[in-house]
């Protein structure tokens, strides 16, 4: 199937084809026509399944097909972080062919342009919650004309503990609009969501849910905890990696690895949520134009960057939560390119492993490099985040406020009212004032215990 066949008008075909496309993915196929027919939509997709287009084309139809000349605000996205924020907000820009008037609002830049913006009239707005809700207060933004809502990233966004947010911004939207979720995962939180946001919504699911993305081949490196980053090193020098996103679990710990990563003639820069945005926007541009090799990051910051046709992601340290390991290695095998996961993994992480592929359904390779193999003797020990230092950016808004650093509930504990109900309040309604959802046991501070080694099948010397 061609995007001819889709329903798209002829600009924006001509859009599509100047960017080198030329058949759609799953998700375009399935949920273009949907939305062109306004029907609400519930879809399942990962990033790198080309789910960005798959809005951006058929609200960008839509607004034209009952154009306006006013300066109202029709379609509003919302995201997790303001990387992705620039990102769709740049799709809109490119597949309009510059027409549509559109803007990103996000937090870590001044408030004044925003402003400007928004005063010189912005048909469509891609926004984070927190800094969406400060605009909304100082009454710079009027939200009473949005027609089409996206929620992009939805798990993302509750899992930063932004539903409180996505409430209060609800309740400033009319009644009647088009209304689009986009998720990797669908918890008992989004799920709860989608019934009180969604009218009758078309279901669209192109990925299996929590699964690894298919293009991505994934190996394990068994190493101590004291000779990861030796190990990283080698396998830059030795070509074995090229460019890479690495990911490590705080911002001190990605602080850390550049520096001994310089030290050891290796680029490299890290984005973190102490990163101011020039500094975030500066480090992203230096890993696609080849200054840099290594791009560490956070779990968070790294969530919503778009690197195309990038060869490797290394997991310097597996992620507290599983489910983070599959939203990680997606950042490789995009569009249709191969891509590999590298994971260096100490005793200490045996059951943060076990989990990940409990969780893949599958074992994960594991390959002991010459020369790095794990000492036997040492004995596992608790995985511990130093507190202040886990490795959240804030969503955006205006400093002092802390969003985004809530952290997601604890696996097995109740969800609570976490998205309940959360779209029934639609104009008018008060939002929830109720608790924020109660934090990790991986919080910081908090420890996990290890049990070594023992049980990881498929291990083999390489």
């Amino acid at each position: 199937m061609s995007f001819s066949a889709l329903g798209l008008r002829p600009d924006l075909l001509r859009a599509v084809a100047r960017q080198g496309y030329t058949d759609p993915t799953p998700v375009q196929r399935e949920a273009i026509p949907l939305v062109l027919e306004g029907r609400d939509l519930l879809a399942g997709a990962q990033t790198g399944t080309g789910k960005t287009a798959a809005f951006v084309l058929p609200m960008l139809q839509r607004l034209a097909d009952s154009s306006t000349r006013d300066r109202r605000i029709r379609a509003l996205v919302l995201t997790p972080t303001r990387e992705l924020a620039i990102q769709v907000e740049e799709s809109v820009r490119v597949y309009s062919g510059g027409q549509a008037r559109s803007t990103a609002i996000y937090g870590g830049v001044g408030f004044g342009g925003q402003v400007g913006a928004l005063r010189r009239g912005a048909e469509i707005v891609v926004a984070t919650p927190g800094r969406l809700l400060d605009h909304a207060r100082q009454g710079t933004i009027d939200l009473r004309s949005v027609e089409i809502l996206v929620l992009d990233e939805a798990d993302r966004m509750l899992d930063m503990g932004f539903i409180r947010d996505i409430r209060q911004v609800l309740a400033l939207l009319p009644d009647r609009r088009q209304n689009l979720l986009f998720s990797a995962t669908f918890s008992r939180e989004i799920r709860s969501l989608a019934e009180g946001l969604l009218d009758r919504p078309a279901s669209v699911q192109v990925t299996p849910e929590n699964t690894a993305v298919e293009l991505v081949a994934q190996v394990v490196h068994p190493v101590d905890r004291e000779r990861k980053r030796e190990l990283l090193t080698h396998l830059v020098r030795t070509r074995q990696i090229d460019q890479a996103l690495v990911f490590t679990r705080t911002k001190h710990g990605a602080n850390k690895l550049v520096e001994q990563l310089n030290r050891d003639g290796i680029a490299a820069a890290a984005i973190h949520g102490n990163k101011s945005q020039p500094q975030r926007v500066r480090a992203l541009a230096d890993l696609r134009a080849g200054r840099i090799l290594l791009l560490v990051a956070t779990e968070v910051a790294a969530r919503g960057i778009d690197i195309e046709a990038l060869p490797h992601v290394v997991n310097y340290e597996l992620p507290m939560v599983p489910a983070d390991y599959v939203h990680r290695i997606g950042r490789t095998g995009r569009a249709g390119v191969t891509g590999i996961a590298v994971s260096l993994v100490c005793v200490d992480e045996g059951p943060l492993l076990r989990e990940i592929e409990r969780l893949l359904k599958m074992p994960i390779e594991k390959v002991e490099i010459p020369g790095f193999e794990p000492n036997r003797a040492i004995r596992p020990q608790p995985i511990k985040l130093r507190s202040g230092q886990r490795g959240g950016m804030q969503n955006g808004g205006s400093a002092g406020h802390g969003r985004g650093h809530a952290a997601p509930t604890h696996r097995g504990a109740p969800a609570g009212s976490a998205g309940r109900n959360a779209g029934r309040g639609r104009a008018g309604r008060r939002p929830d004032r109720g608790p924020r959802r109660q934090e990790r046991s991986s919080a910081p501070g908090s420890s996990i215990g290890n049990r070594g080694w023992s049980g990881m099948p498929g291990e083999r010397r390489g």
